[in-house]
């Protein structure tokens, strides 16, 4: 194993995990992933971490005022951006129900070329671009965004981005991988990391 692939921060014991409500986040983390148990097994170190990611990831892409499959697909094209391979396998099953495929996520980092997209998608894969490489503010992005977007829309997604952003290249540094923390299940990973998890 090389250095830079070492995992560089340790797994909460399992055992000390004991408020019920904790537990249960974890438990839903193990069965439907988007996040997965291993990045909240690092955030579960302190608590108060833990419960601020899961509250303002629960407030702000599971649920919120924009529809949950943008969110994902934005998400995912952070994952790719940033190379968080860790993140990127992941799969929001609330989005797949909402329509979100495999062929979406393979067309992300291309997506203004792609057909498969809508005006709307475009949009907001714009602002994902732009806060991703810290690109400027244009007339162009704002007046997609305005077209296409709600005030309360652009500001959850604005946060979420910036959130999920923050959080991916966190993971990436730490080099965790899926199956490590609660014995190994594949709720939320995408199809060829279940492939490789079942491999394994």
């Amino acid at each position: 194993m090389t250095s830079d692939s070492l995992q560089r921060l340790p797994y909460i014991d399992a055992s000390a995990i004991t408020d019920p409500a904790m537990q249960a986040e974890f438990a839903r983390a193990a069965r439907e992933g988007a996040p997965r148990p291993e990045s909240h097994a690092i955030r579960a170190h302190v608590p108060a971490v833990f419960w601020s990611f899961a509250n303002a990831w629960n407030d702000t892409f599971v649920q919120g005022v924009c529809e949950h499959a943008i969110k994902e697909l934005c998400r995912l094209y952070v994952s790719q951006a940033v190379n968080c391979n860790y993140c990127g396998n992941q799969r929001s099953l609330k989005a797949q129900a909402q329509g979100l495929v495999e062929d979406d996520v393979i067309a992300l980092l291309d997506f203004d070329k792609a057909e498969r997209f809508t005006p709307r998608q475009k949009a907001a894969l714009r602002l994902a671009e732009a806060i991703t490489w810290g690109l400027e503010s244009s007339d162009e992005l704002w007046a997609g965004l305005n077209a296409h977007f709600e005030t309360p829309e652009i500001v959850e997604l604005g946060f979420f981005i910036g959130l999920t952003m923050g959080q991916q290249r966190w993971n990436r540094l730490i080099n965790m991988g899926h199956g490590q923390f609660m014995g190994g299940g594949t709720g939320g990973l995408a199809p060829a990391a279940t492939q490789t998890d079942q491999a394994a």
